[in-house]
């Protein structure tokens, strides 16, 4: 019997690679994009090889990944960056890349040992970056499917990442325009809370950001308030 292997994620750009993924390779493949879809599918399915969670926004019951192989991925070279908010944190810190680690899912979150990591540029949009990590994302799947190699237990000491919150998204109102320019594109993706400005009654929401020599051009959306 054919190798069945799930693929979870509730971001709408990795399902393009993930019907790829399903044409190209040997096995049977499933989608799922919520808990209940994840439960569903893990009861029904019988010869479940892998696990693979690229983004995923709730908790995995132990019940899941102590009993199949889980690998999640993580956009840092942990053990440094553990946590939430991984990519506006590297933006805030300063780096301009980073690595993409493939883990094995264990109880202490992005702890888990390393299958293995590839080298990932920060530059562009904040959606860009996502696609740009799903695109290498599946590319270890299919590496992981095909080798099923030994993931390596992480060394050194982890550095702790906290996960932003939305108020953080307001614009700056000081400081130099390459970090302004930053602030706008690490929070340009679908689903998150975009950079933002208060005026009075509006909300300012700005995305499509383009840095020049001593200026920024930006899309500007205006929207009442909510209270």
């Amino acid at each position: 019997m054919a190798d069945n292997y799930i693929v979870a994620s509730c971001k709408a750009w990795h399902k393009t690679g993930f019907n790829e993924l399903s044409k190209q390779e040997k096995g049977r493949w499933h989608w799922v994009e919520s808990p209940d879809e994840l439960l569903q599918s893990v009861n029904q399915t019988s010869g479940l090889r892998y696990i693979f969670f690229l983004h995923w926004n709730w908790h995995v019951p132990v019940e899941i990944w102590s009993r199949f192989e889980c690998v999640c991925f993580h956009m840092t070279d942990v053990p440094y960056g553990r946590g939430g908010s991984p990519l506006q944190n590297l933006i805030v810190a300063g780096h301009k890349n980073t690595k993409l680690s493939a883990l094995q899912m264990v109880h202490e979150m992005d702890a888990g040992p390393v299958y293995v990591k590839r080298e990932l540029p920060l530059d562009g949009r904040a959606e860009e970056i996502y696609i740009r990590a799903g695109q290498l994302s599946f590319d270890i799947i299919r590496w992981i499917t095909r080798t099923e190699p030994e993931a390596v237990p992480q060394e050194g000491d982890a550095v702790i990442f906290k996960r932003r919150k939305p108020e953080q998204s307001m614009l700056p109102s000081m400081g130099y325009l390459e970090a302004l320019y930053d602030h706008i594109r690490m929070l340009d993706a679908p689903t998150y809370p975009l950079a933002f400005i208060q005026h009075g009654d509006f909300q300012l929401e700005l995305s499509n950001a383009q840095l020049f020599e001593d200026e920024i051009v930006a899309k500007v959306v205006i929207r009442k308030k909510s209270v």
